[in-house]
Formats: C-alpha cells, structure tokens, sequence
C-alpha cells in the first residue's frame, strides 16, 4: 500500500503500542501538563518553531519511545494541524508504527491529522534494482476523538493522492493512451462505476477531431474515456474533464531537450479526475460525477498534425492549429463538447496546461479561471481545505485574439506571450455548452483549473507535499463535490 494504515486510539501516550512517537506541538496555544514537558524538551534542543519542523527529543515523562516533536505554529487550526502531521510522518523515517499525538488546540482536528499523516506518508516504490524498504510508516495511530467516518475520509484521500501520483510518476514507456485507459478500469474495479472508452475508431465517428489530430502523430492511438458514477440518490451532476497527454513532444512544434523532460506528467489532469471520481464513489457521494479523460500521445512524425492544419472539434467548431505544442487545449475542446452533452451541473476541466501559468503565479497556486460563480464555488472549496488557488480573469477584449482568417478560431498565438493563459482559458470556454438551445443562452458553470504550475514540486518537501508529483486540486474538488451532495 502506498500509503500507512490509520487507527484512532485513546490510550494513554505512556501506553501507546507504536514504535515512536510524534507530538503535535502550537507554540501559541496555553500549555497544558503535556505540553510544557514537550516544550521544554524541544527548547532544551533548540527546535526549531517553524510551521512543520521536525526535531528528535527525549520526554522521558511521558514516554519512553523514540520520539519527535512538530512545530504547528502559532495557529492549531485543522490546516496548521493536518500540514504538521504530514510533515512528521513524512520525515520521520524507520518506524513501522509511529503514534501521533496532538497537543493543545490540535487534538480537535482528529479528521485533518488523518489526512496529513495519510498525506505525507505516501511513497513511491520505484525501479531501482536494490528498492529500499520501506522507510515511512506502515501504520499511524493517532490519540485523538477521531471516528470512523474520519478515518474513511482520509483514506478516500489518500487513495486519491496516491493514484495520481503513481500514474504521474509510471514512465511514458508503459502509460500510454491505452495503458492509461486500462487503468482507468481497474482503478473503479468493484465501485458502482461504469466506464466507457473510445477508441481510434469510435473517435472518428464520434467526431472528436482535436484528440484525434493530437494523436496522429504517434504509434499509440488516442483515447478518451467516461468514468461515470452515477448513485440513485444523486442530487446533482458534475462533470470533470482533465487532459491526459501522456507524453508531450510538442509535436512538430518541437520542444527543447530540456523541455521535454518530465512530459510524462502532462497527463495530471486526467489522473486527477479519475481519482475524484473513484473518491466520490468510495465515499458514496450522492452526486453523479463523470470524469472524461482527453488521452493522446503528441508525437512529431510523417502523420502528425502540422502547423497551419485544421481540425474539427466535436461539436463542428473548426480550429487552425498554428502550433502544435498548444495541444491540451485540442483534446480538452472535444471533452468539454461531450461532457456538455449530458447537461452536466457544473463542468471542471483540470490540464496542465500552459507555463504562463507558472510565470504569474508560480508554483504553489493554481489558476482558476470559468463563469463567475462557479469559480467562487471552486475557491471556497479550496480554502476551506486549505489548498492555493487564485482566480484570473477571460477579458472579452482578447477574444479577437482567437480569430482564423480560415477556421472558427486558432489555438495560439504566435510571437506573443502576453496572457498566454488567458488566452488558452478563452479558447476552452467556446467549447462549454450552453443552458438552452438559444446562441446567446448562459454556459453550462464552468471552472478551468491550470496546475502546469503546481502538479509538480521540482524543490524539496513541506508538510505532507513531498518533492515530485503533489495531486494538486484533488481535496479541493473533493471538497466541492461533497458541497453539491
């Protein structure tokens, strides 16, 4: 299992059966008995104070394990909580049961530090031939009122998380689109899930010309696939469409060497909406949710698509392809065309999608840009969960930017960086469906979420995010659909 195993436990921390101990320490909480012979243990080794440091210290009075204290900070929120668990059990290493027990204020946020610890405890195996054991651990007790339904949402989470991340990280060798199909199905084996894939040839007669020319150029043929739950008792449908390119060349728009390292991760968004919607099921959701993923491989050769190329979207709309390294955006057009066909709530595309995105807001918010209240709904969600994200407009000023002299639109601009996300932004939403059948009816809701910038961490690990592929977005959507129940 990628991730440990959480129990909730009352026992007393001198009795607790683990193999060391964690204690969750709010420098600015009022010290209880516990608290003081913790602080003084930390002081006595100048721990640091800073939200998520870890520090080994000896609190013989309390317990005789090895043990660790983690700075919560001044605050003993659920998200001050829920960050200093992750960061404990992700640093804390060589224990096969590790006992957290919370502090102060944090003892009141049981849920939070599930999630945390789950969080930071995920590991990736790896292809090394000598792997290491297993160096986080196996198993979290946590000293804390949680209850069972707590522990059951944690671990959705984390499942979540983790099937993000171990399909970002399998190398493009052995993830293509049809790998990628095929572990869509097994991912939901058992859930009340059904799914449904298109492949080349359903593709042509369905129309989907934007997955289909990105995925022209290569050997592994497209697909887009529908992970449908859909409860009996559901009080509303949302549709979530992620990009799924699970390799990105940049086509005959060729990337640098430098650039095409790490494409394999262009396909986030499509994990991503696999993983919430096996969530919602998991969790029984009384909401249908619908997860389209957009999979192609974008491959320069004698087939590919080439720049100048037109391709027909699944709803007519034509596009001038001026450069084939803006591709997302192509394969999403055709998901948001067939997710708007099932009149869906509320539509959520996740990609990632353009680096302008990492220039304005770098690499820990995510760009939110749709119709104004479902990008309000999106946010709250994501505050409430704690997770960055930051909205940007779709001036109507730049819609001219979109024009072909020879199709209904282009799918970049060429020469001019300038609001390059926006731009990508405005292009996805002419392919959201609309209310009624009347041109000037109001689009179906819609949220476009731009992680390019932080469904990656390049740097070292914070709290429970450890350096690599983060699940960004997943809490937040999860959180928003669990809203609309």
């Amino acid at each position: 299992m990628p991730y440990p195993v959480l129990e909730f436990t009352d026992q007393p921390t001198t009795e607790i059966a683990a193999d060391a101990v964690l204690f969750l320490l709010p420098w600015g909480d009022p010290a209880d008995d516990a608290s003081t012979s913790v602080r003084a243990a930390a002081d006595a080794v100048g721990a640091s104070r800073s939200a998520g440091a870890v520090t080994r210290v000896s609190v013989p009075e309390l317990v005789s394990l090895p043990a660790a204290v983690v700075a919560v900070g001044d605050g003993a929120d659920a998200a001050a909580s829920r960050f200093a668990a992750g960061a404990g059990i992700r640093t804390l290493t060589g224990f096969e049961t590790v006992a957290i027990v919370p502090l102060g204020g944090t003892a009141a946020h049981a849920r939070a530090i599930a999630e945390g610890a789950t969080l930071g405890g995920y590991r990736f195996d790896g292809y090394k031939k000598n792997a290491p054991g297993r160096v986080r651990a196996n198993r979290v007790l946590i000293a804390a009122p949680g209850t069972d339904d707590d522990a059951a949402f944690a671990a959705a989470v984390g499942e979540a998380s983790a099937l993000v991340k171990d399909l970002v990280t399998t190398p493009a060798e052995w993830l293509g689109p049809a790998d990628l199909a095929d572990a869509a199905r097994a991912a939901v084996e058992g859930l009340p899930v059904e799914v449904t894939v298109w492949d080349e040839d359903a593709l042509r007669a369905g129309g989907f010309g934007g997955i289909l020319g990105v995925g022209q150029g290569s050997v592994r043929p497209p697909r887009l696939v529908r992970v449908d739950y859909s409860p009996a008792d559901a009080t509303g449908h949302v549709a979530l469409v992620g990009k799924g390119i699970t390799f990105d060349t940049g086509g005959l728009s060729l990337k640098p060497a430098g650039s095409m390292v790490g494409m394999k991760y262009d396909m986030c968004g499509a994990a991503t909406v696999l993983a919430v919607a096996r969530a919602a099921a998991r969790l029984a959701v009384p909401v249908r949710v619908t997860a389209w993923l957009c999979i192609a491989d974008n491959m320069p050769s004698g087939s590919a698509t080439r720049p100048g190329d037109v391709l027909r979207i699944a709803d007519g709309q034509t596009v001038e392809v001026l450069n084939t390294d803006a591709e997302g955006r192509l394969v999403l057009a055709d998901g948001l065309v067939a997710a708007s066909r099932e009149n869906p709530d509320l539509i959520v595309d996740v990609a990632t999608l353009t680096g302008a995105i990492t220039t304005a807001l770098g690499t820990r918010h995510t760009g939110v840009m749709g119709e104004e209240g479902a990008v309000a709904a999106y946010l709250a969600a994501a505050e409430r969960v704690s997770e960055l994200a930051w909205p940007l407009p779709l001036p109507d000023h730049m819609e001219d930017e979109l024009d072909s002299p020879i199709a209904d639109l282009v799918n970049a601009k060429i020469g001019d960086p300038a609001g390059g996300s926006l731009f990508a932004g405005l292009f996805l939403r002419r392919f959201v469906g609309r209310l009624s059948d009347a041109d000037d009816a109001p689009r179906i809701p819609w949220v476009h979420l731009d992680i390019a910038g932080v469904g990656m961490n390049k740097g070292g690990g914070y709290g429970f995010t450890d350096k690599g592929p983060t699940a960004a977005t997943v809490r937040s959507l999860i959180e928003l659909i669990g809203t609309r129940a």
